[in-house]
């Protein structure tokens, strides 16, 4: 195996690309600034940086279907605003995905299409 061994300019280099790559995500894909759960609708709602407010059934994400409505309310918003996280339940959702329709893994998913199908 090759010794690979980074300059501090390639170092600082990359730093500098990478830091460039976060600015524009930041700048361009979806990030909440808030989030909560709404018992009367039984919904998960999201408040995004751009002012947009996105709603998904909490039952459609995976582990959120069985959660008690005081599980649900303890939603967090990651630092970043591209993660939802439910510390009692363990469950960690991406905003991004989120937004795409993706509740979970696609075994998750499949689940849900399979529940839609019979429906």
């Amino acid at each position: 195996m090759e010794n690979f061994e980074l300059t501090e300019i390639a170092l600082q280099a990359q730093l500098d690309q990478a830091s460039d790559r976060a600015i524009l995500s930041d700048a361009t894909e979806p990030r909440a600034i808030s989030a909560h759960y709404d018992p009367a609708s039984r919904q998960i709602v999201i408040h995004l940086k751009d002012g947009a407010t996105f709603m998904f059934p909490h039952a459609l994400g995976q582990g959120l279907a069985g959660a008690s409505p005081d599980d649900l309310a303890a939603v967090e918003v990651t630092p970043s605003g591209i993660g939802l996280h439910w510390e009692a339940l363990n469950v960690d959702l991406t905003v991004p995905s989120l937004l795409q329709g993706i509740y979970g893994t696609k075994a998750w998913m499949e689940q849900l299409r399979q529940r839609q199908t019979v429906a």
